[in-house]
């Protein structure tokens, strides 16, 4: 090759490098535009103005909690789930304290501002305990709460409930795309080789749900599209994936691994009979990470199921995807410990 063909080659291979970069530069500007021009965008950008407060849980690990609504109506009880934060129930803050409910929030262990697990304990023993410390800490006493949990959130009331007196704070709960046993094995993202499963559930736990692979620090199409195949259904907007993937962005690798490996271990389904109070599950029908397989076995299990709820063309996010069904079914349970939401529209 002469000397004059080697530098057409070398120019010819920058202009082509050049192309693919500006090509994606392209591609990256009308991706944020998409994402500015949604009209959720405006609706999720600016998370409503709570009361905080600071929850000590029996192991001395200090929970974030925020209150919005006011302080003498009937209470709800929010727990996001895994790599989320409290900001995650936005749609469902700003509608139910707008009808005068009062709406607590709080960040889960090693999530948003609440502190690191003390010890490093992240098993869901813990995860249960923290809501024990929430709600003897917002429940005024000879009153009961709604509380409500998605994914991981609805485990901590599973085993919550395991260990507590259900009926004594709690008058109703919502479990919401969530599962309680087997999350590797029925999970439909990612298929998990049999022979692994039956010889070692840790191991392919601990490869799905426990990696401490770095994530990238700002969006692009194609991570996009990878959050929206992981965790929504086709009708999630721009602006719902973005909110959700920023928060992904920012948990912790080494909590998100210590939770995932929790999650990979879980096994709650002997904590339902002790839910002895109206308890409405929701799931998503495209939801992969929990499928409705969990929802309905769930729901079988349940000494006092209010309603079983499948969203036709929703994934796990049911409160980002689909808020008004999840703040009317939270709304109709708020009725069950004397909401009423006709005297407050009066």
């Amino acid at each position: 090759m002469t000397q004059s063909s080697r530098h057409r080659l070398l120019w010819g291979s920058l202009a082509g490098g050049a192309g693919l970069i500006a090509g994606g530069a392209v591609l990256q500007r009308q991706f944020m535009h998409r994402i500015a021009a949604d009209p959720e965008r405006a609706v999720l950008s600016i998370p409503p103005d709570g009361r905080p407060l600071g929850i000590t849980s029996p192991d001395g690990t200090v929970l974030h909690a925020e209150a919005f609504g006011p302080e003498d109506a009937a209470t709800i009880v929010l727990g996001h789930g895994w790599t989320e934060n409290l900001e995650f129930w936005t749609y469902q803050i700003r509608a139910l304290s707008q009808r005068g409910l009062r709406v607590i929030a709080y960040d889960l262990r090693g999530h948003g501002d609440s502190d690191r697990a003390v010890g490093g304990d992240y098993s869901i023993e813990r995860f249960g305990e923290d809501l024990e410390a929430v709600l003897a800490a917002v429940v005024p006493d000879g009153r009961r709460a709604v509380v409500a949990g998605h994914s991981l959130g609805a485990m901590a009331i599973a085993a919550w409930a395991r260990d507590h007196e259900v009926e004594r704070r709690a008058g109703a709960v919502a479990l919401i795309n969530t599962g309680l046993g087997d999350l590797i094995g029925e999970q439909l993202l990612v298929p998990v080789p049999g022979v692994a499963h039956a010889l070692n559930k840790t191991v392919a736990g601990r490869a799905f749900l426990g990696s401490h692979a770095p994530l990238p620090r700002f969006s692009t199409p194609l991570i996009a599209a990878l959050v929206r195949y992981v965790a929504f259904g086709p009708d999630a907007t721009p602006a719902q994936i973005a909110f959700y993937e920023r928060m992904l962005i920012t948990s912790p690798p080494d909590v998100r691994a210590s939770v995932g490996i929790t999650l990979s271990e879980v096994e709650l389904n002997d904590a339902l009979p002790r839910l002895t109070v109206p308890t409405t599950v929701i799931a998503g029908a495209r939801d992969r990470l929990t499928p409705p397989s969990h929802a309905r076995r769930i729901a079988e299990k349940l000494p006092e199921l209010e309603q079983l709820v499948i969203i036709p063309e929703t994934g796990h996010m049911a409160p980002l995807e689909r808020p008004t069904v999840v703040i009317e079914a939270l709304e109709e349970l708020a009725a069950k410990v004397g909401y009423d939401a006709d005297a407050v529209a009066a």
